[in-house]
């Protein structure tokens, strides 16, 4: 991997990580507004998925950003960006919801390619990939 591929890279998992990071900080400052939300969807146990949510958003979004067990990280995220658009943005009567669903869907996309090709440069993992099958 060559400088610029390591500089790209990086910036893009930085990127890539940035939302959720700033949406579990957003959550973490609002307990009661993010349970609400959580109710309004009608989904059981609110105060267990407000948890699940932040572990998601900052836990593994902190290891997205800073590249640590990357791979992991970006499929734990994948799954729950997956069902958040499933149980948020399902309205596809409304466009911004629409809109939502699809960016949800990209973001996965990003996180693909963090799962198959690793964190990229400049990460605690140090360019390590997981070999899942070969």
């Amino acid at each position: 991997m060559n400088v610029r591929q390591r500089w790209v890279s990086f910036m893009g998992r930085v990127l890539l990580s940035l939302i959720f990071v700033i949406s579990g900080m957003t959550k973490l400052l609002d307990p009661a507004g993010t349970i609400a939300y959580i109710e309004s969807a009608h989904l059981p146990l609110p105060q267990i998925a407000y948890a699940v949510a932040l572990f998601v958003e900052l836990g593994l979004g902190f290891a997205l950003l800073v590249g640590f067990r990357s791979q992991l990280a970006a499929a734990g995220i994948a799954i729950f960006t997956f069902v958040t658009a499933l149980t948020f943005h399902s309205n596809m009567a409304d466009p911004v919801q629409v809109i939502m669903f699809l960016k949800n869907i990209t973001i996965i996309g990003g996180l693909l390619v963090v799962i198959a090709f690793g964190p990229g440069g400049y990460s605690v993992d140090h360019g390590k990939r997981l070999v899942l099958n070969q």
